[in-house]
């Protein structure tokens, strides 16, 4: 596991779809292995969409708690991947008195999109299964003995 950063934080607007979403699903992969957060340039409560979306896959994260980045109590991470343009700009602010990696994903906003709750729910969980795609890619996972 040498290759995983010791800490990673997601970034996104408001910290309450993709970045809880994604702080989420690689707690549920990789566990105690690295520590994990999120939060946002602004603050919003989770999203029930993404709640849902993400129980359809046996993760809970109705208990989220969205913050921004004035309420991070360790601003140390290895690597911060923020996946909205306002996160990117604010993580490069962040480099300029924390060493650490920052990487962009550009993951769609969901919330964007009208129609019924369920053509609602299939733009969350394509936004879900883009950002469990990337992680895994991203992030070398354990091998199951």
């Amino acid at each position: 596991m040498a290759d995983l950063p010791g800490s990673v934080l997601f970034a996104c607007t408001m910290n309450s779809v993709r970045s809880p979403i994604a702080e989420n699903i690689l707690k549920h992969l990789l566990g105690q292995r690295i520590f994990v957060d999120s939060v946002g340039v602004r603050s919003q409560d989770v999203d029930g969409f993404a709640i849902a979306v993400m129980d359809e896959i046996g993760i809970d994260i109705s208990r989220h708690r969205a913050k921004t980045f004035d309420d991070l109590e360790d601003e140390s991470f290895d690597l911060v991947i923020t996946l909205s343009p306002d996160a990117q700009h604010r993580a490069i602010e962040m480099t300029r008195t924390m060493a650490c990696d920052v990487e962009y994903w550009r993951i769609m906003d969901p919330t964007i999109f009208d129609g019924s709750r369920e053509e609602k729910l299939e733009h969350y969980r394509a936004v879900r299964d883009d950002i469990q795609r990337r992680i895994r890619e991203r992030f070398p996972m354990p091998l199951k003995p």
